[in-house]
């Protein structure tokens, strides 16, 4: 047996936003970028990495949960320095995190992102609005396609924590990173089984595609009280919103 043959597991490539995250956490370990550095614009590491910007906002948003980045919406996002990092539940879990995990871990976000819909409903400005709808438009955009949601979900999140103007808000959010998200991985993987139109479309299995709808539907509920400065209105939509995902969570494990 040649002793340098390598097996299908490690000679498998990192995917297109872990090339992303490793080159940045790179960059960031080696001191190429210091503390309070901007990173590169989305264009530039698009262009850089010949990536797509879903691909890059993914990876941003990884750097943002394992606590190396902090992003200020218009401006950029910003290298935090070591003593600020916050620990990452997903490093602490490793990278697939137990039902249970997830579940206790919606609970936590049950107590919290109501609120911040709520504060967000009162303090939001305009431009933080736009980006609320922009996020929405990437969700349903990528849903619509088969892409995965993730990034855009987590992004809806945590421009909601951020509009609160209370920062720790934030600070959970990322702390907790988008473990809690909706993936596509298995709805790729199930139309993958059912042949080539499904993977050349990028449909998600049947089963999977009415609870994106319904979270999509939720999500636009929860923005348009926000929009109309209707704090119990956001309040209750989060809550929802965030309880039905723990439903569709326990059934999805079943």
């Amino acid at each position: 047996m040649n002793s340098n043959a390598t097996s299908p597991a490690s000679a498998r490539p990192p995917s297109l936003s872990q090339r992303v995250v490793d080159g940045l956490s790179e960059r960031i370990a080696s001191g190429a970028l210091k503390p309070g550095d901007r990173v590169p614009t989305e264009p530039v590491l698009m262009q850089e990495f010949g990536v797509s910007r879903s691909v890059v906002r993914e990876a941003v948003s990884r750097l943002q949960a394992s606590g190396l980045l902090r992003t200020q919406q218009g401006v950029g996002s910003f290298v935090l320095a070591p003593q600020v990092r916050l620990p990452s539940l997903q490093q602490a879990a490793g990278a697939e995190l137990k039902l249970q995990q997830k579940l206790a871990m919606l609970e936590l976000r049950l107590s919290l992102e109501p609120e911040a819909a709520a504060l967000a409903a009162q303090r939001r400005t305009p431009e933080q609005l736009r980006a609320m709808e922009q996020a929405l438009d990437d969700f349903d955009t990528q849903h619509t396609t088969g892409e995965g949601t993730a990034e855009a979900d987590f992004r809806f999140h945590e421009l909601i924590a951020q509009a609160t103007g209370n920062e720790y808000f934030s600070h959970v959010l990322r702390t907790l990173g988008n473990a809690t998200m909706p993936r596509q991985a298995a709805a790729r993987r199930s139309s993958a089984g059912n042949g080539t139109k499904a993977a050349r479309f990028g449909e998600s299995s049947p089963e999977l595609r009415p609870g994106k709808e319904i979270t999509a539907q939720e999500h636009w509920a929860v923005l348009e009280a926000i929009r109309r400065g209707d704090a119990a209105g956001a309040r209750a939509a989060m809550f929802m919103h965030l309880n039905n995902s723990r439903e569709r969570m326990k059934t999805a494990s079943r």
